[in-house]
């Protein structure tokens, strides 16, 4: 069980660099997209 936890704190983790990483990305390029928050973010 704790393989389990290991795998979802990594992919927490992971979520956590990738959308900052990825913001970064839309305001630098001047992307505009719409942020709506998922039913899971909730």
């Amino acid at each position: 069980m704790k393989n389990l936890d290991v795998v979802f704190i990594d992919v927490g983790d992971f979520c956590q660099t990738f959308s900052l990483a990825w913001k970064k990305y839309l305001i630098s390029s001047g992307i505009k997209q719409r942020n709506k928050l998922s039913c899971l973010s909730r």
